[in-house]
């Protein structure tokens, strides 16, 4: 079996990044959860080129964006910079991050969780979230509630996920292939790239998969206290049909 789990470079790329994820579905949900203190310590965990930190920023709040992908940071900085922001942007890896502070709200947004392929990764990163959250703060995260009929349906064929245009006019079309492996509970996806009607290159999006149960038990065996699950960004009650796991924590006292 092949434990080389990854994401392509260029599902990272800036350019095909910002093209794809132009979505602001989760940050009404993101926003309603910041203390009303302006003076509170944001931190957000795989930030991006800063979809999400730069509106909260624009909002007047303290808040750093860490994420491990360079070229990723440059395209938040140079944002943020366009728009007269200066958020504090971190290369660095959320399984080690020690940045010796502590935050009011600390949060993981779109699904970043599925990329931490192994269950010590997943602690590791909760350690950190410890380590930085102060007391009585809260963590927020979201990630996908999987679906075994959409894995079994993926499995069968090739389907056409995104067409978007990218900054410098290039015509993106991203066919998606998956197979899951019961064993490690990775569901192996690789994305087609098609860029101006030719084939480009197949690009991995590799994503572990955590089962309700599951999660809510790795969460408690960390030490967090499940104020909130819910099912979707606007706070339905977590259930059966959910497509997300949503969540809003607090460290154990």
């Amino acid at each position: 079996m092949n434990t080389d789990y990854k994401v392509g470079d260029l599902v990272y790329d800036a350019n095909f990044y910002d093209g794809l994820n132009i979505f602001l579905s989760d940050l009404q949900f993101y926003k309603k959860w910041l203390p009303q203190n302006k003076d509170a310590k944001i931190l957000e965990l795989c930030c991006g080129t800063g979809r999400l930190t730069l509106p909260i920023a624009k909002d007047g709040y303290n808040i750093s964006g860490v994420d491990y992908t360079s070229s990723m940071l440059e395209r938040a900085k140079v944002k943020a910079s366009e728009v007269g922001l200066d958020i504090n942007f971190i290369e660095a890896d959320i399984r080690t991050l020690n940045l010796q502070e502590k935050f009011d709200l600390i949060f993981i947004p779109f699904n970043s969780i599925h990329h931490l392929y192994k269950n010590e990764d997943l602690f590791k990163s909760l350690k950190v979230v410890e380590n930085h959250l102060k007391e009585n703060g809260l963590f927020l995260l979201d990630c996908f509630n999987p679906n075994i009929q959409y894995i079994v349906e993926g499995e069968k064929e090739q389907k056409v996920i995104a067409e978007y245009t990218i900054v410098d006019g290039r015509e993106v079309l991203i066919k998606q292939t998956m197979c899951y492996e019961n064993a490690t509970q990775i569901n192996r996806i690789e994305w087609h790239y098609f860029i101006n009607g030719k084939f480009h290159s197949i690009q991995n999006m590799d994503m572990r998969l955590f089962f309700p149960q599951e999660l809510d038990s790795y969460l408690k065996w960390a030490g967090f206290n499940i104020i909130h699950k819910f099912g979707n960004f606007e706070e339905e009650i977590f259930n059966n049909d959910s497509e997300k796991q949503i969540y809003v924590l607090r460290l154990n006292e």
